[in-house]
């Protein structure tokens, strides 16, 4: 079950200016910042009440983000639901007709696991899938 909005993912094209632009626009520094190797990423995180804010540079040329960035330009590049049970929710999805990019979770940023669905199936937005990794 989607409990609610996690995250908004921001492309960036240079993160360092964008967290002082979003330093100066929410009146708050980012709590986080970390790389996910996996992706081929950088992020920084705002917290604004319950959601979060995270911005997203490209490390290098193949990864997502910078085909995002070179297709769309910069924006809101996902939309991020926290869920319970990611796994049983894969399988909810996947059984209502959804396209899953990825068949197995996958550890994310903020100590996430993650899965994302084809924007195809979710009228042009990216949806991620994220549930707290519990050590």
């Amino acid at each position: 079950m989607l409990t609610n909005v996690e995250h908004i993912g921001i492309a960036v094209r240079d993160i360092a200016a964008s967290n002082e632009l979003f330093a100066k626009l929410l009146n708050i520094q980012p709590y986080k910042s970390e790389a996910v190797e996996s992706e081929g990423v950088t992020t920084s995180f705002f917290r604004v009440n319950q959601t979060k804010i995270e911005l997203l540079e490209a490390t290098n040329p193949d990864s997502p983000i910078a085909r995002f960035l070179e297709k769309k330009g910069e924006g809101i590049h996902h939309v991020a639901f926290e869920v319970e049970n990611i796994e049983a929710e894969m399988e909810r999805l996947k059984a209502e007709g959804f396209t899953l990019l990825n068949e197995v979770p996958k550890r994310g940023a903020d100590n996430k696991l993650v899965c994302f669905l084809h924007p195809k199936a979710t009228n042009g937005v990216l949806i991620e899938l994220c549930q707290e990794i519990k050590e």
